[in-house]
């Protein structure tokens, strides 16, 4: 939310043209994987832009954004609803192929003898309590091959979380959007690899893993808006493919993920903080939403997450889950939904 507020300010102080894709960037050291890509755009100030929906507010918008009253406070003041945490961590030593989720938009995911974290966040935010328990303590991350970092929101770029994998895993490599190493390297000393969307990354150790885009925006301050790239994963493996959104509204990305991607198994996808939903559509996705971009990606596994850990929008904690659940008993879901508790191991078969 701190970020989406500078953002806001920014567009309220400094007046900008409508932005509107002006040109193309990529990393000309890696491969893209989508033919007829141009590349990732860029918008006439050289900022990257989401190719599908350029980001548009008004002034009026950002107004009423900041100064209307939350019509489900009366509901999110009597939500008890909190999310079950399993503290066992003998999944860090089991050599399988697996998932685990560990809050907010951070997983650890194990394929082919890999170990990958993405976007680890293992403590709270400067200005928003943490309402989920890490259920594994963040010392026991050993021998990560690789950090995943899906954009430079605080929430999912975390200085303090880097600095102990990079303590524990100076080995690791860290992957992210272009332009994103530029900050991450003043934290440590990692070796790290920048992607555009649709650009896979090189020489990874038994999996393939490619940057693919999101409909989102980034910054950390007033004066970095947009300036690095922001996007999702998506995790080749062991005859298994895995994809993961990013924070994300919906787009016509996903369909696109789909067809070029046809053998999705597991389809980690956000829906929370998505209230009001006039406003946060642009960023993230409503479960409704949620369940028709996992139904455009073709992926046979739905795993829901970015909700229950930070409280950063205007419906209760445990509506998503409310949602996502009455979908599945509707048949508005077709394939399998899976709630994951945090630290609970879904395995990769």
């Amino acid at each position: 939310m701190l970020t989406l507020l500078l953002y806001l300010l920014k567009r309220m102080l400094f007046k900008r043209k409508i932005p509107t894709i002006s040109g193309y960037t990529s990393n000309p050291l890696l491969t893209t994987i989508k033919n007829d890509w141009p590349g990732t755009p860029l918008d006439q100030e050289g900022l990257f832009i989401n190719s599908q929906f350029p980001t548009i507010l008004s002034i009026k918008d950002i107004i009423k954004f900041i100064t209307q009253r939350n019509p489900q406070k009366a509901l999110k003041k009597r939500d008890t609803w909190r999310i079950p945490v399993i503290k066992d961590d003998s999944w860090l030593y089991d050599p399988s192929d697996k998932i685990v989720w560990l809050g907010h938009a951070s997983f650890f995911i194990q394929l082919s003898n890999v170990r990958i974290l993405i976007d680890p966040m293992f403590g709270r935010l400067a200005v928003a309590k943490r309402y989920s328990e890490m259920p594994v303590d963040p010392q026991k991350f050993k021998d990560i091959d690789y950090i995943l970092i899906s954009h430079a929101h605080y929430d999912h770029c975390d200085k303090k979380s880097l600095k102990i994998l990079s303590l524990n895993n100076p080995n690791a490599t860290i992957l992210c959007g272009l332009k994103l190493n530029a900050l991450i390297k003043k934290w440590v000393k990692n070796p790290i690899q920048t992607a555009g969307w649709y650009q896979q990354y090189p020489n990874t150790k038994q999996v393939q893993i490619a940057f693919l885009p999101s409909r989102h925006w980034a910054n950390r301050s007033l004066i970095d808006v947009n300036t690095t790239l922001w996007g999702g994963f998506l995790i080749q493996g062991a005859g298994k493919t895995i994809y993961f959104s990013g924070d994300s509204g919906y787009g016509t990305h996903f369909k696109d993920i789909g067809e070029l991607m046809s053998n999705i198994n597991i389809a980690l996808i956000g829906a929370g903080a998505y209230a009001p939903t006039w406003f946060m559509g642009q960023y993230h996705q409503d479960p409704n939403l949620a369940a028709q971009a996992f139904e455009d990606t073709k992926a046979k596994i739905f795993i829901p997450f970015h909700y229950g850990t930070f409280d950063s929008a205007d419906e209760p904690m445990g509506e998503p889950e409310q949602i996502l659940n009455q979908l599945k008993e509707d048949g508005k879901i077709k394939n399998n939904l899976k709630i994951l508790k945090l630290g609970e191991v879904f395995p990769i078969n």
